[in-house]
């Protein structure tokens, strides 16, 4: 039986947190229709001191979010053109969330966290949402279990102007039995070193 995610699944490390959402699901509703996508890609964003995180540029009108109580929904605009959905973890005042970057709806791999949002409607009309309230947009434990060794660890991506921050393994993907990256068929295979 799926169960939402709680606050108090939030409230807690972010790493754990970012981990152990590989293999949950990530669910949207938009009234009319309902899409649910096993998550096989996260990245965690840490506190002031990770530069890589938007909140070590200080606490401003856009990182407030960020600062408040966990499981808020963090929904931002890059390039002018690609929303990214992100979960508030830790406790308030604490900045620190995951960002969404991959989902599997049925035998479809949906790669990249613009493409997510894309194919999931997810825009900025979904920011600073409370995620375990079960509306609109939510996550779910339905039950499937991802042993530690299924889970590879490697450098978040696309932060390198945050030096040696970007080299933390801090992003999560689900692995394949054979140990490479769970990947599209156009993907090639990467390995990963597992938590």
């Amino acid at each position: 039986m799926a169960k939402i995610l709680t606050h108090a699944y939030f409230n807690r490390p972010t790493l754990t947190v970012a981990r152990s959402l590989v293999g949950k699901y990530l669910v949207r509703e938009n009234g009319t229709s309902g899409i649910a996508g096993r998550i096989v890609e996260v990245e965690a964003y840490v506190g002031t001191e990770d530069k890589a995180c938007h909140a070590s540029k200080g606490r401003t009108a856009r990182t407030e979010v960020l600062f408040g109580p966990p499981g808020i929904s963090y929904v931002y605009l890059i390039y002018g053109m690609y929303h990214m959905l992100n979960v508030v973890t830790e406790r308030a005042e604490f900045p620190a969330a995951v960002l969404i970057r991959a989902i599997e709806v049925g035998d479809e791999l949906i790669d990249g966290p613009g493409k997510l949002c894309r194919e999931l409607n997810i825009d900025r009309s979904l920011h600073q949402i409370d995620l375990t309230q079960g509306r609109s947009i939510w996550f779910e434990d339905r039950g499937r279990r991802v042993s530690r060794n299924r889970v590879g660890t490697f450098p978040r991506i696309g932060v390198d102007y945050a030096g040696l921050w970007a080299k933390k393994p801090w992003r999560f993907r689900l692995l394949e039995e054979d140990g490479c990256t769970y990947r599209s068929r156009r993907q090639p295979k990467q390995k990963g070193k597992s938590l």
